[in-house]
């Protein structure tokens, strides 16, 4: 590296033009816009990197953005440093926290982001400003190797890392549990303004647990009790990532805070408990958390599910339903009276297409209403209703009473019992549209398991207008996916007998720094469709053979879930790894 600057200096913004007109990246007009610019006390304050790509100039020789990214691989490149962008979930924090102090790593704008047995990986903005190596290198006994990252990324987790290690060590360190006022239910993040220093520090990781889960496009916390210390895990894409490790009397802290935010029985610690707290997302969003305990052998563990109205209520693009699969749920749901059910396990998108759906009929000429277990998010266009089991208000006790409420559509949140389903089948019989979801693996298996519930198959005939299965995919990201020439035999085991034609060329999954290198951004569902036909009815007996209605579904039709996955991996938008691994292998 030839010598550029001082070591010790700083970055400062007339030296960044004038090498950046120099590369031909900026042209000197800009450069002197740029120079000339008089910045207000705030935007002094900011990196000279930052300043300049808060103009967002055209690349000299380019049409591309000198945007942030653009600027650091630049700056990168020619000081020989790696460039990385800093992805908080790979971030082991009490570890990389312990290895200096929030001062030392303010004084000299740095961040450590990875700890290895004999080196530490140090982020950094300012390339030529190293002189804090070699003391680092002495009280950490390894030797330190320095990348370059965004000054806003370094500056922003410093901040949480190093605040939230400490209000872990704050709350850690106490004797003494956690006593707390009562809450409204809508959570204010950050609300409690008055607590001693042990609340508070609670409070603060709470709250931080929450924001990351809204930045990281969370849909599930897990909070996990083990023997020594607990687990924070965020469920992304439908892929679980450990996030934080936290001793153990801070995890409990925590769980006892949230069970009381979500109106929980706080001493009650031997059986499940259910809650669910209102709060906003930084978007300015409302949304809902659905909580759920469970005594496990190290304490409570807690889940939050997290519906975002963004996520529950899209349109059926959004969601992956079109073409011929939009055509034949349409039918389906826009006729006057039947059943119609969506199957999969938990997580495969059920409840955003059942609401998604509601969303689209529900006008102000007909009457929809709900029951559910809980209702996962309010919506003003439905009347919503959730169930009580102890006052035994169940599923069956709350469709025979929406009958009285003159209903047009009645969305039933499962049918999981005999009862159930015959008060589904009545309401159904007598003019209203049902709609609700099954527990199986695919549609046809739907049929039997209405059959072993007890429900005849003279009712299922004159009732059923047809079954949806799905699942989510991860849709590989846009930015990085990879063009390929498929594998004959990963092919041919995808479709399997169906007569699909090999695509000339597939993409896999890359890795860039829009998707944090895991080739996949976003799920979008697959779904296998089956309108109950004249062909399909009659195959339906009180004996039926699962193997001959799937196969006569098939002939008419039907597109079976890992063929329809087949066909959205000839479109792009997701490869032959991820169809395999979310959809159930076809029946033999």
């Amino acid at each position: 590296m030839h010598q550029l600057k001082t070591r010790g200096e700083r970055l400062h913004l007339g030296w960044l033009l004038k090498e950046l007109v120099r590369d031909g990246l900026l042209t000197q007009a800009d450069a002197t816009s740029i120079a000339a610019k008089q910045r207000s006390a705030d935007e002094a304050q900011l990196h000279p990197l930052d300043i300049i790509a808060a103009r967002q100039c055209s690349h000299a020789q380019t049409s591309e953005s000198l945007g942030i990214v653009v600027l650091c691989q630049w700056l990168a490149t020619k000081v020989e440093l790696e460039f990385v962008v800093l992805d908080p979930l790979k971030i082991n924090v009490p570890v990389v926290t312990a290895e200096m102090s929030f001062a030392y790593a303010q004084r000299y704008g740095i961040l450590c982001i990875q700890v290895h047995p004999t080196e530490l990986v140090v982020a950094t903005s300012e390339p030529f400003d190293l002189s804090w190596i070699e003391s680092l290198e002495q009280t950490s006994k390894k030797t330190v190797r320095p990348v370059l990252a965004k000054p806003q990324e370094i500056k922003k987790y410093s901040l949480e890392f190093y605040s939230l290690a400490k209000s872990v060590f704050g709350a850690g360190s106490a004797k003494t549990g956690v006593q707390m006022a009562d809450f409204e239910q809508l959570l204010e993040v950050g609300g409690l303004k008055n607590a001693d220093a042990q609340d508070q520090h609670i409070v603060n990781i709470v709250d931080w647990l929450l924001q990351y889960a809204f930045e990281q496009r969370a849909s599930d916390i897990h909070l996990e009790p083990r023997r020594d210390k607990g687990k924070a895990r965020f469920r992304i894409d439908g892929i679980l990532h450990l996030v934080y490790e936290l001793p153990d009397n801070v995890m409990t802290a925590m769980v006892s805070r949230l069970k009381i935010l979500g109106r929980m029985d706080l001493a009650e610690k031997r059986r499940p408990q259910d809650g669910r707290i209102k709060t906003v997302a930084p978007n300015g969003n409302e949304v809902e958390l659905r909580l759920s305990t469970m005594p496990t052998a190290f304490g409570e563990k807690l889940v939050m599910r997290i519906f975002d109205p963004e996520v529950l209520l899209r349109n059926f693009t959004q969601l992956g339903l079109v073409d011929q699969d939009y055509i034949h749920w349409r039918a389906m749901t826009l006729r006057s009276h039947g059943i119609v059910l969506v199957t999969g396990p938990t997580g495969s998108g059920k409840t955003t297409t059942l609401y998604s759906t509601l969303k689209s009929l529900a006008e102000e000429t007909v009457n929809v209403s709900t029951i559910e277990d809980p209702i996962e998010m309010v919506v003003d266009a439905f009347n919503q209703s959730q169930i009580q089991p102890a006052i035994d208000f169940n599923f069956a006790a709350g469709i025979r009473t929406l009958m009285r409420q003159d209903p047009d559509i009645i969305m039933v949140g499962e049918i999981r019992d005999r009862e159930t389903a015959e008060m589904a089948v009545q309401a159904a019989l007598t003019g209203h549209l049902v709609l609700s979801t099954l527990h199986t693996n695919d549609a046809p298996t739907a049929i039997s398991r209405l059959l072993d519930l007890g429900i005849p198959a003279h009712l299922l005939k004159a009732t059923v207008n047809g079954i949806m299965a799905q699942r989510l995919l991860r849709t590989l990201c846009v930015s990085c996916r990879v063009e390929v020439a498929p594998e004959q035999q990963a092919w041919q085991e995808l479709v399997q007998s169906h007569q699909l034609p090999m695509p000339s060329k597939i993409y896999q999954p890359g890795g860039c720094l829009e998707c944090r290198n895991t080739g996949y951004s976003g799920r979008q569902g697959v779904y296998e469709i089956m309108p109950l036909s004249k062909p399909l009815i009659k195959t339906i007996g009180a004996n039926s053979d699962i193997q001959s209605l799937r196969a006569t579904a098939v002939k008419i039709g039907m597109v079976p879930l890992r063929l329809a996955g087949a066909e959205k991996v000839i479109k792009g938008i997701t490869s032959i790894e991820e169809v395999m691994r979310v959809t159930p292998e076809p029946e033999s």
